[in-house]
């Protein structure tokens, strides 16, 4: 009884690790693709070099 308490106890302290980091990760990932999304490389090449 007692190994599978701390079976239990092990398995919900590592899910309380991981829900954070993988949420963190989601979001991290969520802004990378708005921030790639909106950077016009185009645009941001010719204004980098100026008129010729």
């Amino acid at each position: 009884m007692i190994e599978r308490w701390m079976g239990l106890t092990i398995g919900v302290a590592a899910l309380l690790i991981a829900i954070p980091l993988v949420i963190s990760h989601y979001r991290r990932e969520y802004r990378r693709g708005q921030l790639l999304r909106s950077l016009d490389h185009v645009d941001w090449w010719y204004r980098t070099r100026g008129p010729k």
